[in-house]
């Protein structure tokens, strides 16, 4: 991190809760902003990866797992 983001960090960090939660929000949402192109870009690779496991499963090489099954093991770790 840069010394200014440091700054500005610690600013930010003196403000009243409900500033800091706006200021977060913002750093946030400017994030979330992705040009076209990206989104575009990763639309389109998952959809070539369903179309993928679609395949795999419509052919028999994949089987999948039950849902429930995965929950449990999640669950237990």
């Amino acid at each position: 991190m840069t010394s200014h983001a440091e700054d500005l960090l610690r600013a930010a960090l003196a403000l009243p809760r409900s500033d800091r939660a706006d200021v977060a929000a913002g750093l946030l949402a400017s994030l979330d902003e992705s040009d076209e192109a990206d989104r575009q870009a990763v639309e389109d690779s998952w959809a070539r990866e369903i179309e993928l496991r679609a395949r795999r499963v419509l052919s028999g090489e994949s089987n999948g797992e039950d849902w429930g099954a995965v929950r449990d093991r999640l669950a237990d770790r």
